[in-house]
């Protein structure tokens, strides 16, 4: 339900941010596989079968049943906008375009998943999140800039015609002519159903996360403002830095404007006492090498007696 441009790097934020807000699960339930089976941890993995993981089949099939359904009926509704303008009509879309487009998310959003969890599991769940925060910096540096500085043109335009015609309307005209569309009220009623649906499970995930043994042992503040922190670090931060992307490249160009602003995201994300890791550390996700090993869970074994 986004510029098909856009929609693969939403698919693999999602997924990772799925797996991210389910991290105390996956290694709770890698802890329990290599209980159960009783041999080393490191070989356990390979043993449990992937399909078995039901927050990874629920991730799949949230993206099967929403995102990629979602997407196809927009582009069968508005295929310029669906295009980001690259297609004018349903001729300019190529037909296998909705085939290509319905497995691309389903495996970037499978891609996104697998990658924050073998991050999870290992202890990086720090690296975990920022997987998350690159996918939807991309997103929203390719809806704020795209590729020809017009990236936010193209979102706010509902036909090429329109996107032709905006310089020379005022901002607020243009704005107010998409806001009246039918394309938006398409992404009004799809929006709320996708992004309600996906709001819920990871909020669910995360809180439910809590509740497991040791889970908690991380939560420095309140359960809602640790979900208003974490929803500021998931979609807050790569907003504002595809805002300061942006701006830096249409001053300084491209390759000036993007080496300006590594080192500015470096310093804010990379550091052990940036601030980026101080706030992920208040909201109670694995940090750290907190590994999948048994050592939280509680000791159930009968006591002997002398």
């Amino acid at each position: 339900m986004i510029g098909l441009p856009a929609a693969l790097f939403w698919a693999y934020a999602i997924g990772s941010t799925f797996a991210l807000s389910a991290a105390r699960q996956l290694q709770f339930l890698e802890r329990r596989a290599a209980d159960r089976t009783g041999l080393p941890k490191l070989l356990t993995p390979r043993l449990v079968s992937r399909s078995a993981n039901p927050y990874l089949c629920l991730t799949l099939l949230y993206a099967a049943v929403l995102l990629v359904p979602t997407g196809l009926f927009l582009m069968w509704q508005n295929p310029s906008w669906s295009t980001m303008h690259l297609a004018d009509g349903h001729r300019g879309v190529w037909a296998g375009f909705p085939l290509l487009y319905s497995g691309g998310v389903v495996t970037a959003t499978l891609l996104g998943f697998l990658l924050a969890q073998a991050l999870c599991l290992v202890g990086a769940a720090y690296w975990a999140y920022l997987n998350c925060v690159c996918g939807y910096f991309l997103l929203f540096g390719t809806l704020i800039h795209g590729w020809d500085g017009q990236g936010y043109r193209r979102f706010l335009t509902t036909d090429s015609a329109a996107l032709r015609a905006w310089p020379g309307d005022s901002l607020v005209d243009n704005v107010l002519r998409f806001l009246t569309s039918g394309t938006f009220l398409a992404l009004l009623v799809l929006g709320t159903a996708v992004i309600g649906t996906m709001l819920l499970a990871e909020i669910g995930w995360l809180a439910e996360g809590w509740l497991l043994p040791g889970g908690a042992q991380d939560l420095k503040v309140p359960r809602v403002l640790a979900v208003a922190i974490a929803g500021a670090g998931l979609y807050g931060l790569p907003l504002l830095g595809a805002l300061l992307a942006s701006t830096l490249v249409r001053f300084l160009g491209f390759p000036v404007g993007l080496a300006a602003f590594a080192p500015v995201a470096g310093a804010l994300l990379l550091p052990r006492r940036s601030p980026v890791r101080w706030l992920y550390g208040l909201v109670g996700l694995p940090k750290g090498h907190w590994r999948a090993t048994a050592d939280l869970l509680p000791d159930v074994r009968p006591s002997v007696r002398p």
